[in-house]
């Protein structure tokens, strides 16, 4: 196992490195990483994700570049400290240099629908 979370790890700074956000752990079960997220809705919802599920912008999901399916992550709004926990069930986002793409419900919750999009950062639970 300890050579699996080394693997890991040495692949999410690769990530970091190339997706112009930064990781503050190297333990890949506790990883942390800052930068930019956005959100997705209707335009989306009831489409098949990366994962093979529907999206359902109702949901607490999330789409990230790399992290696995079923990843789930807390998500903290730097602007104003409201934090939500997501499941990784989509990938992206692949514009604009930002880390993470949450569901309507989650970017609600978060206080970025307004905005667009908020400097994160985002902590991985399991």
């Amino acid at each position: 196992m300890t050579k699996l979370r080394a693997a890991l790890a040495a692949i999410m700074i690769v990530f970091a490195g190339v997706g112009g956000y930064a990781v503050t752990s190297t333990d890949a079960a506790a990883a942390t990483y800052s930068g930019r997220a956005s959100w997705y809705g209707s335009q989306f919802h009831g489409r098949k994700t990366a994962s093979g599920e529907r999206f359902n912008m109702n949901a607490m999901t999330a789409a990230h570049r790399s992290l696995p399916f079923g990843t789930r992550v807390r998500v903290t709004n730097k602007r104003n400290g409201r934090s939500v926990v997501v499941r990784i069930n989509d990938r992206g986002p692949f514009s604009g240099g930002r880390i993470l793409d949450v569901s309507k419900a989650a970017a609600n919750r978060l206080g970025l629908i307004a905005t667009g999009t908020a400097p994160v950062t985002l902590q991985v639970l399991r």
